[in-house]
């Protein structure tokens, strides 16, 4: 039974803020969603703190994984005292504080399809290029929802899948004012005019209220328009209906789209108008698959000295047919950071990554289509060369925010 069958009831006083964007309806549906994190690193951790505090019905947070030296730089649930302890089991006994409306279950195991078959969204964050490809054609093929998300130093992505007929209910569109009508005149198409312009276009759905005359438009089925002029709308067959006679208002409403997601790793579909931007991110995808490269065939991350010859590796490895100088220099900047772990990086990254999850819970709000890549190099010392000694790891907390 769906939760507009059986509505739940909600706790208004907890969930005051988001009530007042969501609504009661998207907030039943998110707390029926079961949502899988898999990686609690400080990216994951991130991730499932947000989901959590929205109120989704469970988290389970999934890792194989003991807790490093190195996960104390973004992993704020852990300490030095964890070092060697399941990421996934000491971070839900803190975890599962945040919100006593949610389960939050940990997951040690490997990830099975019977098991991934339970969840509305999966969500990794820490996993090999095998596994994403292998977990994302799975969830494809079963319609959940899937959300990937990395970040590595000052560079990280999110990419949605929520297959081929998923449905927003409400697509978030900004609504124009409503408008004051002039006049409608009787036919097919009728032609409506409004007092003082509009904002509307073209395929905009309208309803309308307080028509004198043309009763018939007062409360009907949301009609689609056709822009004609700057104070003149085409809203459909109108000829058998009363003549008009004064007054109404015309409004925008929101209608379900249905958006259809392939999976897209070889040509990634990136959410950025700035053609300079994209040129740019898709040479940040090709880092991060060459990446997985480098780690399959090392067995760790760039970096290790000598870190020059690392960085040489992995622009060797980035399948870029001609690449120009800049490229080379954002692959060079990108392998010697990233080893860094940082959480404002983390922090970034895991709020988007979380408000896909509660799109794809909720059908509230038009989702990323597909990837979305953000960079933050800007922030790298000015003049300072990059060295082998102020690029190593360290175990001071500040040194490792910054280089990992």
């Amino acid at each position: 039974m769906s939760a507009t069958e059986n509505p739940l009831e909600i706790d208004e006083e907890l969930y005051s803020r988001q009530l007042y964007v969501l609504g009661h309806e998207a907030m039943q549906k998110m707390a029926t969603a079961t949502v899988l994190v898999s990686g609690m690193t400080g990216l994951g951790v991130e991730i499932a703190k947000n989901v959590i505090l929205a109120g989704v019905k469970s988290v389970t947070l999934h890792d194989q994984e003991d807790a490093q030296w190195s996960d104390l730089s973004s992993q704020f649930y852990l300490s030095e005292n964890n070092v060697g302890q399941n990421r996934a089991i000491v971070s839900q006994e803190h975890l599962s504080m945040l919100n006593g409306n949610v389960e939050v279950i940990p997951h040690t195991s490997e990830l099975t399809e019977n098991f991934l078959a339970t969840f509305k969204v999966v969500v990794l964050t820490n996993s090999s290029l095998e596994e994403q490809l292998d977990i994302s054609d799975f969830c494809h093929a079963n319609q959940i929802c899937f959300v990937l998300a990395n970040t590595k130093g000052l560079a990280g992505y999110v990419f949605c899948d929520f297959g081929e007929n998923f449905v927003v209910y409400d697509p978030s569109k900004a609504d124009p004012a409503p408008a004051a009508i002039k006049h409608i005149t009787l036919g097919n198409p009728g032609l409506l005019t409004v007092a003082q312009g509009h904002f509307f276009v073209d395929g905009d759905w309208v309803k309308f209220s307080k028509i004198e005359g043309m009763t018939q438009l007062n409360g009907s089925k949301p009609r689609q328009i056709c822009v004609k002029g700057k104070n003149t709308l085409e809203i459909g067959d109108t000829s058998s209906f009363s003549p008009y006679q004064h007054g109404g208002i015309i409004s925008r409403v929101e209608m379900p789209q249905k958006h259809s997601y392939v999976a897209c790793m070889a040509n990634p579909k990136i959410n950025t108008d700035d053609t300079k931007k994209k040129f740019r991110y898709r040479t940040l995808h090709a880092a991060f698959q060459a990446l997985h490269t480098f780690q399959n065939k090392f067995g760790r991350l760039p970096i290790i000295i000598p870190w020059q010859a690392d960085a040489d590796m992995l622009v060797e490895l980035v399948r870029i047919p001609v690449m120009d100088q800049e490229q080379e220099n954002l692959i060079r900047t990108f392998a010697y950071g990233c080893m860094g772990d940082l959480s404002p990086m983390n922090s970034l990254i895991g709020g988007i990554a979380a408000q896909e999850v509660l799109k794809a819970v909720s059908g509230k709000f038009t989702p990323l289509d597909q990837w979305l890549y953000f960079d933050a190099y800007e922030c790298l010392p000015e003049g300072e060369q990059l060295t082998e000694k102020n690029c190593a790891p360290s175990l001071r907390w500040a040194d490792c925010c910054l280089w990992g």
